[in-house]
Parts: C-alpha cells; sequence; structure tokens
C-alpha cells in the first residue's frame, strides 16, 4: 500500500488572510449585525482561533469599521460604478434608483441604520461612516455632473442635488426594519421623482418601466 498523502495545508499572506477577515466582518454584519462583528464570531465563521482574528484586529472595533467599510463600499460600487464605460448618465441614474429603492437594498439600509446608531459610541466607526457618506456623495455627484456636461441634466448646484437625493434615500431607507408593503408607490419612487425635478427631467424618465433592471448598464 502507498503511503497516505499528506495534503498540506496553504498558508495565506497576511494581506489575503487580512482580507477574508474582512469579507467574513462585513458578511456577518449584513447578515446579523455590526454588533455581532466580535473577534470570536468572526474566528467561528472562518473556523479559525479568535487569536488569529486579534493578530490582524487587536480592537473589535477597528474590525466593526472595516466591516461597515467593506460592505458600504462594494454596494456603492454596485449601485454607482466609478467607471461607466456604457450608457448615458440618465440610464445610470435610473438603473440606480431602480436598485437602491427595492428590497435588494433592504440589508445595506439596516447596515447603515445600525451603523449610525453604533458610531453615538464608537469614534473609530464614527469616522468611517463620515468617510463612507462622504464617498456616496462624490459619486453620485460625480455622475450628475456628468449629465449636466453632456446637456441631459440642469441643476445650478450639482452637489446640493445630490444631498437632496441622498436625504430623500435615506428617509426611505429607515423604513426597512419595517412593514412597507403597503407603502403607495408614489412614495416608493420619491427619490427618483426628487431627481426628476431637480434635474428638469420630464416626470417618469429615471421610472420607465421599459428600464434595465436586472442588469448593470456597465455590462
Amino acid at each position: 500500500m502507498p503511503p497516505s498523502v499528506q495534503h498540506k495545508r496553504i498558508r495565506k499572506t497576511p494581506a489575503a488572510r487580512r482580507a477574508e477577515i474582512v469579507d467574513a466582518a462585513a458578511a456577518v454584519a449584513l447578515a446579523e449585525g455590526l454588533e455581532c462583528v466580535t473577534l470570536r464570531r468572526i474566528g467561528e465563521w472562518l473556523g479559525v482561533r479568535p487569536g488569529l482574528i486579534s493578530h490582524y484586529f487587536p480592537s473589535a472595533d477597528d474590525l466593526v469599521a472595516e466591516a461597515f467599510g467593506s460592505a458600504s463600499s462594494a454596494e456603492l460600487d454596485s449601485l454607482l460604478p466609478a467607471a461607466r464605460a456604457q450608457g448615458t448618465p440618465t440610464l445610470h441614474l435610473g438603473w440606480f434608483f431602480a436598485r437602491a429603492t427595492g428590497t435588494s437594498y433592504d440589508d445595506i439600509s439596516r447596515l447603515w441604520i445600525n451603523a449610525r446608531h453604533l458610531s453615538r459610541y464608537r469614534p473609530v466607526l464614527r469616522d468611517r461612516v463620515a468617510e463612507q457618506e462622504a464617498a456616496w456623495r462624490e459619486r453620485l455627484a460625480d455622475l450628475i455632473r456628468h449629465g449636466v456636461d453632456r446637456g441631459e441634466f440642469r441643476t445650478d448646484d450639482p452637489y446640493v442635488t445630490t444631498i437632496q437625493i441622498l436625504v430623500v434615500l435615506d428617509g426611505l431607507g429607515a423604513h426597512a426594519n419595517t412593514d412597507t408593503s403597503s407603502r403607495p408607490a408614489a412614495v416608493s419612487r420619491m427619490a427618483a421623482t426628487t431627481a426628476e425635478r431637480e434635474l428638469g427631467l420630464p416626470h417618469g424618465t429615471l421610472t420607465r418601466s421599459d428600464a434595465p433592471l436586472t442588469a448593470s448598464p456597465t455590462g
């Protein structure tokens, strides 16, 4: 009988291991809440000892902030890609609203509610929330400025319009933990209709029934 073959355990690089920990923390944050992002819970998720997690994140607060930042950044890249190879600004904005006001957005809405609440007591998380808010504002403002440059949108101040839109989205997202099945369609469309009004677009432009809702306009 040939000797049994022992499979060597592949040692991950520090960068790869850290990225794995952050990905796991982000998944736990979305599924269970930021309060559940502990060294022990992430160790359980990955099947490793908590000591390995603490080697990369001595402070649980740092890991919580990284989890939120990772999840929020991933959602931003999904909803508003920095590189927009195809499609017009109007198409991209319509696709953004189709995703950001649907039930698939509820998990990230809950995470934002969770993070803003906890950030009152956790300075590291508070800084990360502010950083992510700025990233979302700049990404949406960039798309609006692009639309203005192309003559698709009309607004005297793209930044102010961006904030108006995000405030409405935040207001709608604040109800992610409640039953919104009876919410009137006009309320669900408030963010899009606000954008249409502030950008000089005809009513319904950003919520057309023929808009591509199932695939990103980048590909």
